[in-house]
């Protein structure tokens, strides 16, 4: 199975920086991709983006593009989340999620292994 340990939450002001890490262990071999979603109390889990392990390709959701970065270490089998210019809606608890599918995906029921999750606040 595949562990996925975040860090790097916390409170921040607009306008301002985080970066996000998701390190992955157990059979980290039968990764093909991972993604970052996010959830704010009362409404659904949300798409943010997405990368291939090999390629580095990457996918983001509109309301983030030019914000987010989301790169990966494969060495350290990791993956972060960089985010600028944070808005007060950006604040949710994110997740980082691995699946075994090779296809680019955008829903949740497409991962296969999650994250604890780790809050992040945007103070206005």
């Amino acid at each position: 199975q595949v562990q996925l340990v975040e860090s790097g939450g916390g409170l921040v002001q607009a306008g301002g920086s985080l970066r996000l890490s998701c390190a992955a262990s157990g059979r980290t071999s039968i990764i093909y991709g991972m993604g970052w979603f996010r959830q704010a109390p009362g409404k659904n889990r949300e798409f943010v983006a997405t990368i291939s392990w090999n390629s580095g390709n990457t996918y983001y959701a509109d309301s983030v593009k030019g914000r987010f970065t989301m790169s990966r270490d494969n060495a350290k089998n990791t993956v972060y989340l960089q985010m600028n210019s944070l808005k007060p809606e950006d604040t949710a608890v994110y997740y980082c999620a691995a699946r075994r599918s090779g296809r680019r995906a955008t829903l949740g029921d497409e991962y296969d292994y999650w994250g604890q999750g780790t809050q992040v606040t945007v103070s206005s």
